[in-house]
Order: C-alpha cells, then sequence, then structure tokens
C-alpha cells in the first residue's frame, strides 16, 4: 500500500499561513483532521504515530499547527483564532479527500478546540469528532466547566481516554458523556495516561496501547452513518 504525504501551508484568512501535512494512503476510506495538544505541533512523535498508524488502517489524516506553535510561541491562540484555524484545516482536508468521510478532533487541546468551534457553528462535511484525551480539567483540578458547550453538538463523539489521565477524572467525565446520550461514546484505556502511555507493570507497552486507541477509533469512523 502507498502512502502519500504533503506538506502544505494553510492559509487562514486575516491570520497568516500555518504549516500542515496531509498523509493519504491509496485506499483511504476517510480523513481524519487532526489537531496537535498545547504543548507540541503536529510533528511531535505522538502527532508521527498516530498519522502512520492510522494510514495503515486505510485512514488519511490532516494535521496543521496553530498560529501560536508556528511562530513559536508558549501561549495557546485565543479560541477564535483556534476555532478559524481549525476551520480552514477541515476545509482544506475536504478539498484534498473528496468523497471520504471526514472527522475532526485531535490530541487534548486540539480536540477540544475542535469541539467548541463545531459547538459555534457545524464544521461543513463533518461527520463525528474523535478526542485523543480529551482535557476536561486543569491537572488536579477536577471540574466539568470545559465540557459545557459539548451539549450543543448534534454528531457523534468519541472521548478515548485513559484511566490514568490526570486531566480528565473519569468520575467527572463519566456522568459528563452519560448525559450527552447515545451520541456519546467513552473507551478507557486501561492504565493509560493522558497521551496513552502505560506503566512497565501494567504487562504491555507504550505500543499497545496505542494500537487499542487506533484500532477503536478506526472502528468508530467505520461505524459513522
Amino acid at each position: 500500500m502507498a502512502v502519500k504525504t504533503k506538506e502544505l501551508k494553510l492559509d487562514i484568512e486575516r491570520i497568516g499561513a500555518v504549516s500542515a501535512i496531509a498523509t493519504q494512503p491509496d485506499n483511504a476510506r476517510a480523513c481524519y483532521v487532526l489537531a496537535h495538544g498545547a504543548g507540541a505541533d503536529m510533528q511531535h512523535a505522538f502527532m508521527e504515530k498516530v498519522a502512520a498508524g492510522l494510514a495503515d488502517r486505510g485512514i488519511a489524516t490532516f494535521r496543521f499547527n496553530f498560529p501560536y506553535m508556528e511562530k513559536k510561541q508558549g501561549r495557546p491562540d485565543q479560541p477564535a483564532v483556534a476555532h478559524a484555524a481549525i476551520r480552514t484545516a477541515v476545509a482544506e482536508a475536504a478539498r484534498l479527500c473528496p468523497g471520504l468521510k471526514l472527522v475532526a478532533g485531535g490530541k487534548s487541546f486540539g480536540g477540544r478546540m475542535t469541539s467548541q468551534a463545531q459547538s459555534k457553528a457545524a464544521l461543513p462535511g463533518v461527520r463525528g469528532l474523535a478526542f485523543l484525551g480529551f482535557p476536561l480539567h486543569a491537572d488536579k483540578k477536577p471540574s466539568a466547566e470545559r465540557a459545557e458547550h459539548l451539549a450543543g453538538i448534534a454528531i457523534p463523539m468519541l472521548f478515548l481516554q485513559g484511566t490514568r489521565d490526570g486531566l480528565a477524572d473519569l468520575g467527572i467525565l463519566k456522568p459528563v458523556i452519560a448525559a450527552l446520550g447515545a451520541k456519546a461514546t467513552l473507551h478507557e484505556v486501561e492504565g493509560g495516561d493522558h497521551s496513552f502511555a502505560v506503566l512497565k507493570k501494567s504487562g504491555r507497552s507504550n505500543e499497545q496501547a496505542l494500537t487499542e486507541v487506533l484500532d477503536t477509533l478506526a472502528a468508530w469512523i467505520d461505524g459513522l452513518g
């Protein structure tokens, strides 16, 4: 199976250009717009592994930098800027992958910003949102405030969460997801932290945990109507 990788610039109206990478296997049946987390860019090892793993499973990805990361600034963009970047990325992914099922989301901050954008105005063509570690609250500060906007989202959502995730107390997250009803699905990665890394004493490797994440994500995407 051949995989095409294309590096490009994404022009965000009134904000500027950012780097992006499209990874598309020949047999792609869907495309996942994959936004990075707050502390690492689109080329972080985790992002690379997700893109490569999904390509192996017949799913294309479209990664991009948020403007603050492109400019190497430490503080994440204001939500309005992040939302604009996501909308531009979704539009470009749809252009590059015509006819493919389109989903969006990403790692931590990137997934949360995508959900906020969707709650304000539906992302055109996006059939579902997938979160790789939804950051429900700051570390050691349990709260459900960051999830309040999720009730305004009508499309399916997948929450992939490690049971050791310090940014998502499952005791709080589970009721939030239950309240969202049938449109929300939670998959717990036993022993995984915020990036799905597991302890050695768990008896499995980080690679095995990530395989579980990617298999679950691919199956969920296939199940979208």
